[in-house]
């Protein structure tokens, strides 16, 4: 008696369904009976799975992260841990998260928050599943020296970082069990203040529903905007979805107002950048420029809310979008005046509602 064993049937990717079937015919190697191709997953699935939910049973698929296989009872069930959609790559099978934490990689550009101070090292909270440590010898001292770090300088580790410092750093090496060591050896790394600090989600490739979304890495996570009420506005993009927007504090290497560059030795350079690098004073801020870093923190928050990838391109959009509709706004209170005209003034920086609905509209529109 002939055996015939006909390829899997699938209705879904996770249902896989085999059928074998008993025959007493010899089996037809033509073309109407030639086996049907085998189903393959292309990219990420619109399916949604939820965790303990069987992705797939069928033995030609690895498991990935945010999937597992049980052990007992042996069985080629791969099942998911995390709440998200379906990637595939190759044969690999894993679950791409709808919400998580940063994953940090080498050269990653990040914000932090000082939570711990130790004899040689802080502890740096950078919105990773494992807190970064930043070395003693990882940082600049005052002045630019460059020699070993001694007993005294560990004893005044705390005139450098204190616990609730915001610090800008670069990850230098991941470790084994993923947690990340930082760097602060170049001049525009270091401490932070003049500015708003602002968590948004990030994880480097996107987060959120869709892959994209949030910080993404880009070419540029620092750039200066030239705003029209408040002067230049530093902006820093965090890889981990921390922001920090400030007030833009001129180098003396930087060109004054009659064109010419300061004349500065480059030994004074690293004295007069170094000596204020570790103050937690903030210098006194005009209204007009406190105004217009909340204005960009709302432009953010509405490229987040509304799904859309926060990188230099959106925040130029968005920043550029929000003075069109202050435009469009003050045409109307010209237009008819009844009295409230300074009440919505005070509230065109409040980007919330259909206000938000339209900006977002305007980034993709010029976007496409």
């Amino acid at each position: 008696m002939a055996i015939t064993i006909l390829p899997p049937t699938f209705d879904d990717f996770r249902n896989t369904v085999r059928d074998a079937q008993d025959s007493d015919e010899d089996m037809d190697m033509g073309d109407e009976n030639r086996p049907a191709k085998r189903a393959r997953l292309s990219g990420i699935t619109d399916t949604i799975v939820t965790p303990g939910e069987i992705i797939t049973d069928d033995p030609q698929w690895m498991r990935g992260h945010g999937t597992f296989t049980p052990a007992v009872p042996a069985t080629t069930n791969i099942i998911a841990t995390v709440a998200g959609t379906v990637l595939k790559t190759n044969k690999l099978l894993s679950v791409y998260p709808l919400r998580a934490r940063y994953t940090p990689e080498i050269g990653d550009l990040v914000v932090g928050r000082i939570v711990e101070v130790q004899s040689k090292r802080w502890k740096v909270d950078v919105s990773a599943p494992l807190l970064a440590q930043l070395p003693l010898s990882a940082i600049n001292l005052p002045g630019g020296i460059l020699r070993k770090r001694t007993a005294a300088d560990e004893l005044q580790i705390r005139s450098f970082f204190n616990e609730g410092d915001l610090l800008v750093a670069e990850v230098q090496t991941v470790h084994g069990d993923g947690a990340a060591s930082l760097h602060t050896r170049s001049l525009k790394y270091g401490k932070l203040r003049n500015g708003l600090f602002l968590a948004v989600s990030g994880m480097g490739g996107g987060s959120g529903t869709a892959r994209g979304t949030g910080v993404v890495r880009s070419r540029r996570q620092v750039w200066t905007i030239e705003t029209a009420y408040g002067g230049p506005i530093d902006v820093i993009l965090g890889v981990n979805g921390y922001i920090w927007i400030s007030k833009h504090v001129r180098d003396p290497s930087e060109e004054d107002s009659s064109g010419s560059k300061s004349k500065v030795s480059f030994t004074r350079l690293e004295d007069m950048v170094s000596t204020s690098m570790y103050s937690s004073q903030n210098d006194n801020i005009p209204l007009a420029t406190r105004k217009e870093i909340t204005r960009i923190a709302g432009c953010i928050r509405v490229l987040v809310e509304g799904g859309v990838k926060v990188d230099q391109e959106t925040v130029m959009k968005a920043y550029e979008a929000s003075l069109a509709l202050d435009d469009e706004e003050e045409d109307s209170d010209i237009e008819g005046d009844d009295g409230q005209g300074s009440t919505r003034k005070e509230g065109r920086y409040y980007l919330g509602g259909e206000k938000a609905s339209r900006l977002i509209a305007t980034v993709l529109s010029r976007g496409s």
